[in-house]
């Protein structure tokens, strides 16, 4: 009796969250995570998954070649784009196409410090947060955390990187071209389009390594985050 009176006492004193990680412990017989052991495995596997992300993109064609998130003509230029193919000035778009896309492989290699750090200022509520959110949550902490850094960080780059791979002389020229048949001459800001699309291809890509992670055991490649995402630590 003084035995079940003092389990009924401890189950009492540490919560319910404590108590779930001791009847978890007991069901499968090892010891259920503490709270900051399932916080350094959600942070690692960010690390992980926003480093596989942003490597892809950064490579040559990561933008290119991924229809997902390859950027194209923005939806103003449409029209831009139709008249300049109709008149055979179709490579003319394409080279712009290709060098808005290079500006942003460009671009995000400096992501990753920026995630970096966004992780390691993440607090163990934070973390517990995520691992218990929905499948995109910590996509969704990282862009509540990381948008206006992104951004300021990608701008000058894709500027410079426009400039590099004369995206902004094809883009001039296309709509200098465009303009001389145009009733409404065309003004869009390159850089800041390219910007915002390559701010959507990294939460993008983001997002699907965190649904690698969260639901395919073969993605957990350490043994902290096999312990954290085995279903054990989430209820």
């Amino acid at each position: 009796m003084k035995i079940l009176l003092a389990i009924a006492i401890f189950f009492l004193l540490t919560g319910c969250e404590t108590t779930q990680q001791v009847l978890n412990s007991m069901n499968t017989g090892t010891p259920a995570l503490s709270a900051t052991e399932i916080a350094s495995g959600l942070k690692e596997a960010l690390r992980i998954g926003t480093q596989n992300s942003t490597g892809r993109l950064a490579a040559a064609d990561g933008f290119f070649s991924n229809a997902a998130i390859k950027i194209l003509m923005p939806e103003e230029a449409k029209k831009v784009e139709s008249t300049l193919r109709s008149i055979g000035l179709g490579s003319l778009v394409d080279k712009a196409v290709l060098s808005m896309n290079r500006a942003a492989e460009d671009a995000a290699r400096s992501a990753t410090p920026i995630f970096v750090d966004a992780i390691r200022t993440m607090t163990i509520t934070d973390a517990l947060g995520i691992l218990k959110g929905g499948d995109y949550a910590a996509t969704n902490y990282f862009k509540d955390k990381t948008t206006l850094s992104l951004t300021n960080a990608f701008r000058p780059v894709i500027e410079k990187a426009l400039a590099k791979v004369d995206a902004t002389k094809y883009w001039n020229d296309a709509f200098t071209a465009y303009n001389k048949f145009a009733a409404k001459p065309v003004n869009t800001d390159l850089a800041g389009y390219v910007t915002e699309r390559s701010l959507a291809g990294i939460f993008y890509e983001v997002g699907q390594e965190e649904q690698k992670i969260r639901k395919d055991p073969a993605a957990r490649v350490t043994e902290l985050l096999k312990k954290v995402f085995n279903g054990n630590n989430q209820q």
